[in-house]
């Protein structure tokens, strides 16, 4: 059982890295390039009118709450910001799903939002590399027992 559960860990810390790894891009790109995150802004969410000054705080509240995600610390919070925050960004993009040979890569986010569901889903047992206090020691405890 062990063996198993060791693979679990480390199949969610593989989960976890890849979708930090994303978003974090992401977020990268408002504070390099806040123009083309406005732009994004109105033509995804039609939020117009969004200053640079808007997008860098967006970006970095969204870089805390990367790093809380990376690290497993109040995981039903981040977890779950994390999930609302890809799942909108993959339904705001609805119409580039109806020309799929137009816009191929807007498919990929839908695997990341499966992991994000993942993610959220298996939360108490993600504890491999976490911070999460007393919900990754009662998944180890939990474990080591089994």
């Amino acid at each position: 059982m062990t063996k198993y559960a060791d693979r679990i860990r480390i199949s969610l810390l593989l989960l976890r890295l890849g979708v930090f790894l994303v978003m974090t891009m992401w977020t990268l790109d408002k504070f390099f390039n806040p123009g083309h995150a406005a732009a994004i802004f109105e033509k995804f969410y039609s939020i117009g009118g969004v200053g640079v000054g808007i997008v860098i705080v967006i970006a970095a509240i969204e870089m805390v709450l990367l790093l809380m995600f990376l690290a497993g610390v109040k995981k039903t919070l981040t977890y779950g910001l994390v999930l609302v925050l890809h799942a909108g960004s993959t339904l705001s993009a609805f119409n580039q799903y109806l020309a799929p040979w137009e816009h191929l890569l807007f498919f990929a986010a839908w695997p990341m939002l499966a992991a994000c569901v993942a993610l959220f889903l298996l939360r108490e047992i993600d504890t491999c590399f976490t911070l999460g206090g007393k919900q990754a020691r009662l998944a180890q405890a939990q474990t080591q027992a089994g």
